[in-house]
This record gives structure tokens, sequence and C-alpha cells, in this order.
């Protein structure tokens, strides 16, 4: 079996890392992993056969001259990003949270990429198996790494955390998702908590939106000490004010010594925290304002995340890349303040919440029935059950919805198109 330190040296050689024979690269290595429905074991050799220098593999039945023998490939990928990460003398900022994990990643490699040269995970590769991609995707010259770690059940950010080893840490929220996996909310609580225990145990600093209850209940039984506020209020490091989000948003703010403003991209009142944290980390490292503001109104949603796209026909909020209670709300509190001739929701189940599913969406079917919209449309097993007691328009499957919106076209509107990322509603953007 090979030891860390020596896959170490063979991946200082070939220093790009691939998991899918898909996506090979000459002079990669090849990780076979395992899943509930596939064996890379078996895929080994025709990855070294479209030019992988060496594949890692836990079964002996496949070993050759390049394929390499470990105990389990996951845990070999994990402990060399782990490796790797102790060899970097850079600050690491780990970012976690129940919404805005990747809007909020993405704003704070914005500001920060104005004066460093930043790295930071590329999509949402933020589970077990993304982390420690991320973390070996980290070159030579890198000075800062923003690091997003997602979680659905306990101990995860923990894990995450020990491959990462965040210098630098922020919460963005805790709310309702992954609620069946976290066990409910307290549960959530406790998961996102892991990553304070870890800035506590390793004197990190963490950054804390101080008009979360949340957040400081959860920040004070860590013991954290080395903290930095922002939010609405005096005493913050960073005091930030909405000027306005109709439908983009606005921001004032100050760090006690200059006040300043910025127009973004993005739309949703609910974008004020993350671009607020966004604001602070950038203070942190010393940025001048001009850079910071510089960094926020060049960032263009691209991810289907607080994205506003212009059709033929409608403005359409594409925020279709995931869902849950939390966020289904704030998007239908936003929508129902923005100004527009004619507003329509288009809503798709929330998937992982467990016992909690059909009262979830019943108050989210609720809420959207009594936002004063022109028309709600409500797609999914879990809406459709509620199609006798909500007023609204049912479908169980996004196709059938479809069928609809080619039948009866929505013109002149601001549409919320909203839902998990299985329900795949970006499918329905071709008719509206």
């Amino acid at each position: 079996m090979i030891s860390t330190e020596d896959l170490y040296q063979l991946y200082l050689a070939n220093p790009i890392i691939s998991t899918d024979t898909r996506n090979i690269t000459a002079g990669c290595i090849f990780f076979a992993l395992k899943g509930d429905l596939f064996n890379a074991n078996e895929f080994a050799q025709q990855a070294i056969e479209k030019g992988a220098s060496y594949a890692i593999i836990d079964e002996e039945q496949y070993v050759s001259a390049k394929c390499i023998l470990v105990k389990d490939v996951l845990a070999a990928l994990q402990d060399l990003a782990r490796h790797h990460r102790q060899q970097l003398q850079i600050p690491v900022i780990g970012l976690t949270g129940s919404n805005g994990k990747t809007t909020s990643k993405e704003l704070i490699n914005a500001v920060l990429a104005e004066r460093f040269k930043t790295f930071a995970t590329f999509g949402n590769l933020n589970n077990h198996i993304g982390v420690p991609l991320s973390i070996l995707a980290i070159r030579p010259g890198i000075e800062v790494a923003v690091i997003e770690m997602g979680a659905n059940h306990q101990k995860e950010i923990e894990l995450l955390c020990s491959i990462a080893q965040p210098t630098h840490g922020i919460i963005t929220n805790v709310g309702m998702a992954h609620l069946d996996g976290f066990g409910g909310f307290e549960g959530v609580k406790k998961g996102k908590a892991e990553l304070y225990a870890f800035l506590k145990a390793n004197n990190g600093y963490t950054f804390i939106n101080r008009d979360n209850p949340y957040l400081l209940e959860m920040s004070a039984a860590a013991g954290l000490n080395k903290l930095v506020y922002y939010g609405t209020a005096n005493g913050n490091t960073i005091k930030g004010s909405l000027k306005s989000s109709d439908p983009l948003i606005s921001v004032e703010w100050t760090n006690h010594e200059h006040s300043s403003s910025v127009k973004t991209q993005l739309t949703g009142s609910y974008n004020f925290e993350n671009i607020l944290a966004a604001i602070c980390i950038g203070d942190f490292f010393d940025m001048t304002p001009d850079e910071i503001n510089r960094g926020l109104a060049n960032y263009e949603p691209k991810n289907n995340r607080s994205q506003l796209a212009e059709t033929a026909s409608n403005k359409v909020i594409c925020d279709f890349y995931n869902a849950n209670p939390s966020s289904m709300t704030a998007a239908l509190n936003n929508i129902s303040v923005l100004s527009a001739p004619q507003k329509t929701a288009i809503l798709g189940d929330m998937f992982e919440l467990g016992p909690e599913s059909a009262e979830q969406h019943e108050i989210i079917a609720k809420q959207a029935a009594a936002s004063g919209l022109d028309q709600v449309i409500l797609i999914g097993k879990h809406f459709y059950a509620l199609r006798d007691q909500i007023k609204g328009l049912f479908f169980e499957t996004p196709a059938e919805a479809a069928d609809y919106l080619q039948k009866h076209t929505i013109k002149d509107n601001l549409v919320l198109l909203k839902g998990s990322r299985g329900m795949k509603l970006e499918s329905l953007l071709q008719y509206l």
C-alpha cells in the first residue's frame, strides 16, 4: 500500500485529479471512487489508456503497472487533500449555511480577487468528495482560498473542516434545509456549528451576522473569541443598509472610517446579508472601499441563483438551483414587494424535508396564495397533494406545467421560477 506522503509526491508531479473517465486529462491521477450504482475500479485501466499517469484503486484484482492499490480510494483522496492543505501557508475561508452559500462564496471571491490571487470552490463541489478536489486544485501562487462546505447530516462539516482546515469561517445562516438528514431544525444548528467548533479549537477568525439571533446563540455556545461582526446596527465592524432592491440591489455601508454605496447585479433583498458578508471579509483583509465596491458591482450571477433574466415576453427571477422552506419564504417575500405590471410565481417541490415535508409545503403554498400575485403555479407531488385545499394552479410534473404554459402564454410578467434542483424547472424557461 502506498503512503500518503509517497502519493503526494506523485501528485506534485501530476497535479490534476480526476474522478470521471469522461474527463481524463493527459498526465492526471484518476481516483477510482465507488458509489451505490458504480465501481470506478472497473474503469481504472480505461483511464490509463485515455492518458492518466496513474489510477488509484482499492480492489487488488485491478492492479497493474500504473494502477496503485490503497485501502480505500475515498479515504486516500481525503488524506491527500488534507496533506496538501497542511503545506499551504495561506488564509482559507470556510463557508457554510442553509441558504446563500454559493452566492456568498462567489461574492467573497469577487471582492478578494480585486487585490489577491484567489481560489474559490468551483460550482458547488462542496461535499466529502468536492472539498478534497477543491483543496487539491489550489496551485502555487494562490494567496487566499474560499472553500464552500455543504452538509445534509451532522458530523459532515466536522469532516470537511478537517480537510479544508479553515483559518477563517462564516455561516451565512441556518434555516429549514435538509431537515430529514439533520433531524429537524435543532439538528441543522448543531451540524452547522461544527464550523464554529473547529475555528474555536484552532484559534480562527469568525465573521458573524449580528442581526441573526441563531448565529449569535451558536457562536456564544462555541465560546468563540476572534469575532468580526457585520449587520445593520451600530457597533458592528461593517454596518450596512439596503438602499433599494427593485429589482437590483443597492447597498450603503460604512466601516466607521468611510461611508460608501454600491449597486450590484443581484436581485432579491435576501441577498443583502450575503453582500454585507463579502464587504466585511474584504474590509478584514484591508481592502479599500473602492476595491470592495468594484468587486461587488462587477459580479454577474450566472448560476441560476438570484439571476434576473429577460426573455422575449417576461422578466424571470431564475432561482431554480435549489429550494427549501427558508429560501422559498424569502423569495416570495421579495417578489411580493417588487414593482411589476403583473407577477407570477412558479414553484416546484422542496426535497429532503423528511417528516415535515407535508407541513412545510402547505405553509409555502398558503404563503404563495396570500402574496397578492396575479398567478401561482405549484409543481410536484407534494404541492399537488394540496390542490383541493389551496388556491392556485397545480401540476404533478414539470412536463404537465410545460403543456399548460404552451397553451396559456404568460406575457409582460415578472416571474419567480424556484424549486429544488431535482425538479429541473429550467425546462420551463423556454415557455416564459
